[in-house]
């Protein structure tokens, strides 16, 4: 045990194994309770402190009243150096908390404009906030507000946030909560933290904050509610994903859950979109389910080398004809220099088969201490490039090996930017210009919209990770992919390939025999669906930590969140087929015989 100061008073920060029994006591004395029993209005309002974690229902409408709920605009201040709160540490492989520079039992500074749009409490500023802190950064997302009849005649809100690391994608995700009234007045802010997608940092964090609310009309106001009122619009049809065994009689809606492969501690979230229903599941916290799990921030982790890299690359040959073919050492100054990039092009950096590394064993390059204290750790982009261009030699021709290297993706993200300029226009940027105009008519989140970028005036994107997302954002990403759609809009050629459509262009060997990469996506070639009369490869993208995205031939998608470390979605994939045929044409010869 250790001492760790939180707003000027001695708290202790414990290391444990497990959930322990007190999570477990919380969220069972909150179920099915028809009283508050935790944040009671007399605890929000006179000073009382919150002692221990509560179950994340305490965070939602338990008995909410037919008055609607007073109106919120203006800002929220939390006074985080007065709050008294305490963090309890899982699993801390870095020994983060033992860094007394990166502060990480501290909150940022947190002052943030809020309004309702109907019985929604939404932010005005999305995405992954900018501050001083050494190691956090607030995102914050939709919450609620609502009327109990025991809050003195408050109004009672709560907000789902989340710290991230940063310019790292590690997400904690957590709840917070107040009465106010329409005048400014305000209570204490509940605030927990017991959920996250992180595999090397684990904590809960939970206490109260003095709180500040001023009113003010915002000029952003209409805007931000309008985009708010299309994202709900535009979301698919969401069902618990339970509900799947009464819609499709048979169906073992257990399958997608990864258990036992994946640990239900380890799970932030999964879902299966099944024409055109997305049935999401997970959304467990240490103490109970999270009450917003529409809301919960995903980090997309190497998601982003498709969706940002691979459609980027091929959204651009469509654009520009002949760009994935240019010599990468053009466009990027730092790798010329050194002399080895002499023919690697854009879609070898892409294809992760520049031919230039240390060991071809998977994950060896990667996983180097120094990779991530002169890659990954730094956040400008000067350092970042200088260790893509310069760090590996030249071991074969380009195109000829595959070996896993976020640096090779960098690159690409440096070039396309750098391509961009020299015929778009100075400034011109593949993210804001390019792929998020293209995104525009999925409406998509607020939060979507935003990508890690280097800390400095270049500004450059992460492009191979550093998106955050919501489950409903993946859901439509993925789908989109597989849409008709999405064909007249990206080089044809490069999305047959990247999605296996392509026996001529499988992509080369990954990790071993039974996977490839091609164009920023995954497959696995062997699979082999009841009712088939061959084995076919399956498309998917993979995130770190156990992350994945699976683009199934039935047009189904079925990802999962994690942070265990495991990969496993086989047995998704055959109950999918089972659900809606990968070979339709062989069942339906098969019944005629």
């Amino acid at each position: 045990m250790s001492e760790m100061r939180i707003g000027g008073r001695a708290l202790c920060v414990c290391w444990i194994i497990g959930i322990g029994l007190q999570c477990l006591l919380a969220a069972v004395a909150f179920a099915g309770s028809t009283e508050r029993t935790a944040l009671r209005a007399g605890q929000l309002l006179d000073g009382q402190p919150l002692d221990a974690p509560v179950a994340a229902q305490a965070f939602a409408p338990l008995q909410p009243d037919d008055v609607a709920a007073a109106h919120f605009e203006g800002w929220l201040a939390l006074d985080v150096e007065a709050g008294e709160y305490a963090m309890r540490v899982l699993r801390d492989d870095n020994r983060y908390a033992a860094d007394k520079a990166r502060r990480v039992g501290e909150l940022p500074a947190f002052r943030f404009r809020l309004l309702t749009v109907g019985e929604d409490l939404v932010p005005v500023q999305r995405g992954p906030v900018r501050g001083a802190h050494p190691h956090w950064e607030w995102v914050l997302e939709p919450g609620r507000v609502w009327r109990e009849a025991g809050d003195r005649g408050y109004s009672r809100a709560a907000l789902p946030f989340s710290l991230q690391q940063r310019g790292e994608n590690c997400v904690h995700n957590g709840l917070l909560s107040f009465l106010y009234r329409e005048d400014g007045t305000i209570s204490d802010v509940a605030l927990q933290i017991a959920s996250e997608t992180c595999l090397y940092f684990k904590f809960d964090l939970w206490g109260r904050l003095p709180a500040h609310y001023t009113p003010r009309s915002l000029a952003q106001a209409e805007s931000v509610a309008g985009a708010h009122r299309r994202w709900l619009a535009a979301r698919l049809p969401v069902k618990p994903v339970e509900q799947l065994e009464r819609d499709y009689p048979g169906a073992d809606a257990a399958v997608f859950s990864g258990a036992p492969a994946l640990a239900p501690a380890d799970m932030t979230a999964y879902g299966l979109v099944l024409d055109g229903v997305h049935y999401l599941g997970g959304c467990q916290t240490r103490f109970g389910p999270h009450p917003y799990c529409q809301s919960l921030n995903l980090p997309s982790y190497s998601l982003a080398k498709s969706l940002v890299a691979g459609l980027g690359l091929m959204r651009l040959e469509k654009l520009f004809p002949g760009v994935a073919a240019l010599p990468l050492e053009r466009y990027v100054p730092a790798c010329r220099e050194t002399g080895r990039w002499t023919a690697t092009s854009f879609l070898h950096a892409l294809d992760m088969a520049t031919g230039l590394y240390d060991s071809p064993t998977y994950n060896d390059d990667e996983a180097a201490l120094q990779k991530e204290d002169a890659f990954f750790a730094p956040t400008e982009h000067a350092a970042k490039i200088d260790f893509a261009c310069t760090r590996y030699p030249r071991q074969v021709a380009p195109g000829e090996r595959w070996v896993y290297h976020t640096s090779d993706t960098y690159l690409l993200g440096t070039a396309m930017n750098a391509f961009l300029a020299r015929e778009a226009g100075p400034g011109v940027d593949l993210h804001r210009d390019i792929l998020l105009p293209w995104w525009e008519p999925l409406h998509l989140s607020a939060t979507s919209r935003h990508t890690r970028r280097t800390y400095d005036s270049v500004a450059q994107p992460f492009t191979g990770y550093g998106l955050t997302l919501l489950p409903d954002d993946i859901a439509r990403l993925a789908s989109f992919i597989l849409s008709p759609g999405i064909r007249d809009e990206v080089d044809g050629t490069m999305l047959a390939a990247a999605l296996q459509r392509d026996p001529a262009q499988p992509g080369l060997q990954a990790m071993n025999r039974r996977f490839r990469y091609q164009h920023g996506f995954w497959a696995l070639v062997d699979f082999q669906p009841a009712g088939c009369e061959a084995p076919m490869a399956l498309p998917f993208m993979l995130g770190y930590g156990g992350i994945n995205v699976v683009l199934l031939p039935n047009q189904t998608v079925y990802y999962y969140f994690s942070d265990g470390g495991r990969f496993s979605w086989a047995d998704a994939a055959r109950e999918s087929s089972r659900l809606k045929s990968f070979c339709p044409a062989v069942e339906e010869s098969s019944h005629e015989r």
